[in-house]
């Protein structure tokens, strides 16, 4: 008899352990977080948002991060947008650990300054070819291209460096052509108009 309750005491002494070392990492953020959305959330970085908020740009993030919370998996988580379409919307009770932005309310995009992929930057109204291209000095001197030299059949360089000094110069001259053939179609349309 005394050995069955030596037993059942080192029993219940391991199972208070492994319980007290599993349940040890939950702060009292966590179990109001477990407690407020009914389930255990998964860890979820502002990566995996911007990663999903970029590949649908039409869901919105508060779905988004609700869905990662509950899977903790980008992969997932667009994989059941591709199946379904849409992501179930958070209920009231995940607003109030994630409060809504002013700013976010407008758009369902991420901010520019967020952390995540590269973005390409806007080009200004000014950008344009002729001076993208450093073509201004040939345009001032307004030297008509041939039609025959336009693009035409590339020969064949030697070097790296003839190859890419030939594509440039075939790329400038396609350029010019074209901005010849603007200008001659304003000056048509604008003589047209008058």
């Amino acid at each position: 008899m005394g050995e069955v309750v030596n037993v059942l005491v080192a029993f219940a002494v391991i199972v208070f352990i492994f319980r007290w070392a599993t349940s040890g990492g939950d702060t009292v953020e966590r179990r109001s977080a477990t407690e407020t959305l009914g389930f255990r959330p998964k860890p979820v970085t502002q990566v995996m948002i911007d990663t999903i908020a970029n590949m649908f740009p039409d869901i919105p993030v508060d779905n988004v991060r609700y869905d990662l919370l509950r899977t903790g998996s980008v992969e997932l988580t667009s994989n059941k947008i591709l199946e379904r379409g849409f992501l179930d919307a958070p209920p009231p009770a995940y607003y109030t650990l994630f409060p809504r932005d002013a700013n976010a309310a407008n758009t369902n995009r991420p901010p520019a300054n967020a952390a995540g992929p590269a973005r390409v930057p806007e080009k200004k109204p000014t950008d344009t070819l002729i001076s993208r291209y450093n073509l201004q000095d040939r345009v001032a001197k307004a030297e008509p291209v041939p039609e025959e030299q336009i693009g035409g059949k590339a020969v064949w360089e030697d070097s790296p460096e003839k190859r890419e000094a030939s594509l440039k110069e075939r790329k400038a001259q396609m350029i010019l052509a074209a901005r010849q053939r603007m200008l001659a179609q304003q000056q048509k349309s604008a003589a047209t108009d008058n």
